[in-house]
């Protein structure tokens, strides 16, 4: 099993948490999203995932890409710890949270997005922090009113132990903090980051505890 990540990569941070939970460890490959232009571009990466993007996860020959994707498979392969509630209402309710953030709010601060705006549009890096803070605020905006309303009071965002919601929630905290958010604003998400912080799948997981940190 080889994994292919970054240590500021919010989708690959997100895959190192669900490892660490599931007490999996497989080997890492760190692709650099910055050096030579992206290594992630270099026709060697792009044998492995198409899109250029990370992370992704070799196994026995076959390649899973997208954060979700993998760890969804790795919930399946590995089922305990579960990720996923068993109800198919109280599933449904985590993987919408899930994807408010993987597919709504995270896509837009991708670094190959902040690039084109970067360059197509000329933005210096006060305008790009600005686009951040509007669509990582507003985002998390609703996941803090989603939880008000769907589960107010559990330790975690759906229940007493974490899950794929909280697996997705603590590294969009991470990177709306690192785009300059004051993220106190949001007392059900920062309580729930808390209990997580508190546990070490996710401590470990931090970019800052990463090999390829700097």
């Amino acid at each position: 099993m080889r994994f292919s990540g970054y240590f500021r990569s919010s989708a690959a941070y997100r895959c190192r948490i669900a490892f660490n939970l599931k007490g999996v460890t497989p080997e890492t490959h760190f692709v650099h999203l910055r050096r030579g232009g992206g290594e992630q571009k270099s026709p060697a990466y792009l044998t492995v995932n198409p899109q250029g993007l990370v992370p992704a996860l070799e196994i026995d020959g076959v390649v899973l890409t997208q954060s979700l994707a993998i760890i969804e498979w790795l919930d399946e392969a590995y089922p305990m710890p579960a990720l996923l509630p068993n109800t198919p209402v109280a599933k449904a309710q985590v993987r919408g949270f899930s994807q408010a953030i993987a597919c709504d709010i995270h896509p837009l601060q991708n670094l190959r997005v902040l690039d084109y705006l970067r360059t197509e549009f000329e933005q210096d890096q006060k305008g790009l922090d600005a686009w951040c803070q509007r669509w990582i605020g507003e985002g998390l905006d609703a996941c803090e009113l989603l939880l008000q309303r769907n589960s107010p009071h559990t330790r975690f965002a759906f229940g007493d132990q974490p899950g794929l919601a909280d697996v997705c929630l603590v590294p969009q905290l991470f990177s709306a903090s690192r785009f300059g958010l004051e993220i106190a604003r949001w007392s059900r998400l920062n309580a729930i980051a808390e209990n997580c912080a508190a546990l070490e799948a996710f401590a470990n997981a931090h970019p800052s505890r990463q090999a390829d940190a700097e």
